[in-house]
């Protein structure tokens, strides 16, 4: 993934019912973790997690 990709954001980081779209914003190396996205809805609600929690939308 990368800055600017639509992704679905899992229900698991933004505790809602279903799967939420978003646009990656940032996608960091972090050693500890491997890779984070953070992504922002189309509400500005800015959602940021391991890359396994969201899905590219095609």
């Amino acid at each position: 993934m990368k800055t600017g990709d639509n992704v679905l954001i899992s229900p698991e980081v933004t505790h809602k019912s279903d799967w939420t779209q978003g646009t990656v914003i940032d996608v960091e190396a972090n050693p500890f973790v491997g890779t984070v996205i953070s992504a922002e809805t189309p509400s500005g609600e800015i959602y940021f997690d391991k890359e396994y929690q969201f899905k590219p939308v095609f």
